[in-house]
């Protein structure tokens, strides 16, 4: 598809209460770029790369070049990544496992010296890595039950353990890998070489959703780095849960652009297509169902919006994170699968995109918290009762 942009206010016609007005006329002009690169030099090999279950690694040089992680404001992070998952989601993912998960371990989880010094390399993908904290056994409960293990011996750590789900870990410097310290029994945080003796990659295969996005099981024996790479601001698991909020808006985000693509590819196709005798769009169900997709994500657009501009006063709470991730992976859950509904039996094929944001959905409703837990965080909150304990 090639792009028809002819000013950056068209970005986003499904954008009902014109949110984008919020962002700078500069911010827009680089999503405007990156619409151009999303629809000539990624959309084209899309269909390809998710039936082969790869990542079209190809397509990283040119989101790299175009440095979208400046401008630097909150609210223009956050349309970025609408923009990136409206075109596909395992691209919205890749990237932010870089400008979002590590970024903010680094930023937020490094000591000052530490984030000074690597920021600029994360911004530029002079240095990349990975967020990991899942494992084989520990996801939801993953506060307690973290297994991994950190053992000081002098200037050195020595790492045992496992995780579960670390996407495009075969392609970066380093594992930010969180692993409990045997001494004192708290979270600790090391950046990890990818290659260092002891650590063992096994990818994930016979995934129906995210299949471009490679994801891992990782496996650490032994591993020995220096006391220089861990995290000097990750000191127990409240300094994780401090990360999780932020990284919690980031995925309600990308929820939100997987609803627009959903919600675009079924207008477009609905318009397109006919049936006795008229356009599909022009029945009144259909045009229902258009409907409810377009205020589900109208309604997830208001929360996110208003979510991050209330991060970028510095205002981050549990709650409000959790909020978000619940309600827009729910709409989108709906959205989705209504614009399966009105496409018909095509909407399983790749050909008319909808499949992909279909199949997609599952894995953003899951990860940075199911749905049940970020309930239980929200109505912990509103009661003053932890559920957790039961």
């Amino acid at each position: 598809m090639t792009s028809t942009l002819t000013a950056p206010t068209d970005l986003w016609p499904c954008d009902q209460y014109r949110f984008a007005d919020l962002l700078t006329d500069a911010e827009r002009a680089v999503l405007a770029r990156l619409r151009v690169v999303l629809d000539t030099q990624v959309r084209p090999v899309l269909d390809e790369y998710w039936e082969r279950g790869e990542f079209p690694s190809q397509v990283l040089p040119h989101l790299v070049a175009l440095d979208l992680m400046e401008p630097a404001g909150a609210l223009y992070a956050g349309f970025r990544n609408f923009e990136l998952a409206r075109t596909d989601c395992s691209v919205a993912t890749m990237y932010n496992a870089q400008s979002g998960l590590f970024r903010a371990t680094v930023r937020h989880g490094g000591s000052p010296a530490q984030a000074a010094a690597l920021d600029p390399r994360v911004r530029s993908f002079a240095f990349t890595g990975v967020f990991a904290l899942t494992e084989p056994d520990h996801g939801s409960d993953i506060a307690r039950g973290l297994a991994t293990t950190a053992r000081r011996t002098g200037d050195t750590w020595v790492i045992d353990g496992a995780k579960r789900w670390i996407g495009g870990a075969d392609a970066v410097d380093v594992l930010a890998v969180f692993a409990r310290d045997v001494a004192d029994g708290e979270v600790k945080a090391f950046l990890v070489p990818r290659e260092a003796d002891g650590v063992q990659l096994r990818k994930i295969h016979g995934k129906t959703a995210l299949r471009m996005m490679q994801n891992f099981d990782i496996d650490l024996h032994g591993v020995r780095v220096d006391d220089a790479a861990r995290l000097g601001g990750i000191n127990s698991f409240r300094d994780v849960a401090g990360l999780l909020r932020r990284m919690r808006s980031d995925v309600a985000w990308i929820a939100c652009g997987v609803q627009a693509g959903a919600y675009e590819a079924a207008l477009r196709y609905t318009t397109e297509r006919t049936q006795f005798g008229r356009r599909v769009a022009g029945f009144q169900l259909v045009q229902e169902k258009l409907a409810r997709m377009l205020a589900n994500l109208t309604a997830s657009l208001a929360l996110v919006v208003r979510l991050t501009q209330l991060q970028e006063r510095g205002i981050y709470r549990d709650e409000d994170s959790a909020l978000a991730k619940m309600t827009t992976s729910l709409h989108m859950r709906e959205t989705v699968a209504l614009a399966r509904e009105v496409v018909g039996g095509n909407g399983i094929t790749l050909a008319t995109d909808v499949a992909r944001f279909h199949a997609d959905a599952e894995a953003v409703y899951s990860y940075e918290g199911t749905h049940e837990i970020n309930a239980l965080v929200v109505a912990r909150a509103a009661t003053g009762l932890s559920a957790f304990n039961t």
